[in-house]
C-alpha cells in the first residue's frame, strides 16, 4: 500500500468514526426501569417497571414485547404500579426452542409475579396475552384481582368463521383493502408514518427497533420474530375455560368502522367491490359476536365494551377509550 492510499484510508476511517459519534444511540424515552427475571434454568424474561401508586397492573403482549405499552403505561401510574412482561422468544427475553404453549406461557407469567412479589395484580393482555389471562384466571383465581382483555378474548374452540360462500377473495376488494401494500422500511420513522397513515396508530419506536433489524444506514431489515416462535404459539393455543374464572373481567373488543364510513373512505369502483366490503364487514361482526357470547356465557358478570373503528392494537388506536375503561375498572376494585 502506497503512502497516499494509506493516508486517504486513515482519513476516511477517522471521518466515519466521527460521524458515528455524532449520532447518539437510541434511548427509549418511556420512563421505565428494566430488569430480568429468571423463570427457568435457561430462560430470563425482560420486565419493564414504569412505577406508580396502587395495585400492580401487568401488561402482557403477544408477538410484541413489553415496549408496545411504552406510550400508554406512564399514563396509568397515578392509579396503579405498572409493569410489562416480554414473553420468551421475543425482544430481550431468552429465546429457547421450547416452552411456548398457553400453559407454559402462563406459568412464565406466574414465575414473574412470584419473583416480584406482586400481590393480587390486574393482568391486561393483548393478542396471545389473552391466552395467558384465561389460563391464569381459570387456574389461579385467588392470585388475581382482575383481568383485562385488550381485543384478545378469543375462544379457539370455536374454530374459524365459515359460511357457505366462504371469505371474500381479496381481489374483489378495493386496492387499499387487499393487504398488498408494503410498509416503508427506509427508516424507523418512515415505518411508523406508514402505520399512522394506514392504521391511524403507530407502534412505539422502541418496539419497532426490537421487531426489526436496524441496519447501519438506518433502514429496516429482517423481521426478528422467528417463524418457529410464531408457529409454536399458535400450536400451543388451548380452548378458553372461562367458566372457571372467578375474578372481575373487563373485555374490550375492536369493532371495524361502520360500513358507511368504510365505503366513503375506500370508494369501491363498482357494485361487486361494495358487496365484497359488506360481506367482509358482516363476517367480522359475526366473529366478534361469537367471541363476546362465549365470554359472557362463561363469565356472566364480565364488562364487555365494543370500540367502533378500533384496530386490534386497541391500546394504541383508541388510547383514550382504553384509559377511561381501565381507570374505571381499577377504581372499582379498590
Amino acid at each position: 500500500m502506497n503512502l497516499r492510499r494509506f493516508v486517504f484510508l486513515t482519513i476516511a476511517l477517522a471521518l466515519a468514526l466521527a460521524a458515528a459519534q455524532d449520532v447518539p444511540p437510541f434511548r427509549d424515552p418511556s420512563p421505565h426501569r428494566t430488569q430480568f427475571v429468571t423463570v427457568a434454568s435457561d430462560v430470563r424474561l425482560e420486565v419493564l417497571d414504569w412505577g406508580g401508586t396502587g395495585r400492580p397492573l401487568v401488561f402482557l403482549a403477544g408477538y410484541l414485547t413489553a415496549h408496545a405499552f411504552d406510550d400508554i403505561a406512564p399514563k396509568l401510574t397515578a392509579n396503579a404500579h405498572v409493569y410489562g412482561i416480554t414473553r420468551r422468544g421475543l425482544g430481550a427475553s431468552s429465546r429457547p426452542p421450547t416452552g411456548y404453549t398457553a400453559r407454559e406461557s402462563a406459568e412464565d407469567v406466574l414465575h414473574v409475579l412470584d419473583a416480584l412479589k406482586l400481590e393480587k395484580p390486574i393482568l391486561a393482555g393483548h393478542s396471545f396475552g389473552g391466552q395467558d389471562l384465561t389460563v391464569l384466571g381459570a387456574s389461579y383465581p385467588d392470585r388475581m384481582a382482575g383481568l383485562v382483555y385488550l381485543d384478545s378474548a378469543e375462544d379457539t374452540s370455536l374454530g374459524p368463521m365459515t359460511t357457505a360462500a366462504g371469505q371474500p377473495d381479496p381481489s374483489w376488494l378495493p386496492a387499499d383493502l387487499r393487504g398488498e401494500a408494503q410498509p416503508d422500511l427506509s427508516s424507523v420513522e418512515a415505518f411508523r408514518e406508514t402505520q399512522r397513515r394506514r392504521l391511524g396508530m403507530a407502534l412505539p419506536e422502541a418496539e419497532v427497533r426490537l421487531l426489526y433489524e436496524i441496519r447501519p444506514n438506518g433502514t429496516l431489515g429482517q423481521y426478528l420474530v422467528s417463524k418457529q416462535v410464531r408457529d409454536a404459539l399458535f400450536h400451543g393455543l388451548q380452548p378458553a375455560d372461562y367458566a372457571r374464572i372467578r375474578v372481575p373481567v373487563l373485555a374490550l373488543f375492536a369493532l371495524p368502522a361502520p360500513l358507511e364510513e368504510q365505503l366513503k373512505r375506500y370508494r369501491p369502483e363498482n357494485a361487486e367491490q361494495g358487496a365484497a366490503m359488506g360481506f367482509r364487514y358482516g363476517i367480522a361482526l359475526a366473529e366478534i359476536a361469537r367471541n363476546e357470547n362465549a365470554l359472557r356465557r362463561g363469565v356472566p358478570g364480565a364488562r364487555v365494551v365494543e370500540v367502533s373503528g378500533a384496530r386490534t392494537y386497541i391500546f394504541l388506536s383508541n388510547e383514550a377509550d382504553v384509559l377511561r375503561e381501565l381507570g374505571a375498572f381499577i377504581a372499582q376494585l379498590r
